[in-house]
């Protein structure tokens, strides 16, 4: 199966990197800061017709269709364009989402990175590669020498869950903080070493799916703040290489 999701998030991704810098259409779903462009749409109904076409009894949870019943034990979660607003903007960071879960367990995972034309894949019990190169994370265990990622939810002028304060938090722990603009590519970083770690407050099950199957096929550990397992409808997600797992945990745990 893993062969066919790898494919299928690259011609979405074809669609994307043609629409790329092009004139779309957008459209604003809650507020000016959640945008949807006619990309997304076009790049979710290429993956939803391939499901169809080659797995029908296959269940569909996509960003922008909702969740699409078909029966069965398998699960297909879609985030069809991880990264709007880059590509709203120009910004060539971005990517296509797709996890796999059976009876409610993270079976395979697909991030297709669009401009870079990397296809990160994992599936259960049998590792996490960045194409054919195998990946894991890194062994940094000082918080001190880290470069960690996170993002912001739509609704960060509300400050849920006190992200400003934590992002604040972690700059004077941290080495340095990035923050790209996917939650998808974020993971794929963890998982290759490139960062330590990950956090955020609140995010959907289309943007970690893939991401947690593929940081744990990678040696890495995900939990929510408390150090509790967590599945893809968690708000809240703490992403690390796990030498640091404790030194994220203090500090998250530290902003009330």
């Amino acid at each position: 199966m893993i062969e066919k999701v790898i494919q299928i998030a690259k011609e979405a991704g074809e669609i994307i990197r043609d629409g790329f810098g092009k004139n779309f259409s957008v459209e604003f779903k809650t507020g000016a800061s959640n945008l949807v462009t006619e990309i997304d749409k076009k790049s979710e109904n290429a993956i939803i017709n391939f499901v169809h076409k080659n797995y029908p009894s296959h269940t569909i949870l996509a960003e922008e269709s909702g969740k699409l019943f078909f029966g069965g034990e398998y699960l297909w979660v879609v985030d069809p364009l991880d990264g709007t607003t880059n590509f709203a903007h120009g910004l060539p960071i971005f990517s296509v989402s797709i996890g796999v879960l059976k009876n409610n367990e993270l079976i395979a995972g697909v991030i297709y990175d669009v401009m870079n034309d990397m296809a990160y894949s994992s599936e259960k019990g049998s590792g996490a590669f960045r194409n054919n190169t195998k990946l894991s994370v890194n062994k940094n265990n000082k918080l001190e020498e880290s470069v960690l990622v996170t993002g912001f939810p739509y609704d960060i002028k509300e400050n849920p869950g006190n992200a400003i304060e934590l992002f604040g938090a972690f700059l004077r722990r941290a080495r340095a903080i990035r923050r790209l603009g996917s939650a998808a590519i974020d993971m794929c970083y963890v998982a290759s070493g490139v960062f330590d770690a990950f956090w955020e407050v609140h995010l959907n099950p289309w943007d970690v799916a893939a991401g947690m199957l593929l940081v744990k096929e990678a040696g890495g550990v995900v939990t929510n703040f408390k150090n509790e397992k967590i599945d893809i409808y968690s708000k809240q997600i703490l992403v690390s290489n796990g030498q640091i797992q404790n030194a994220m945990l203090e500090v998250l745990n530290s902003v009330k």
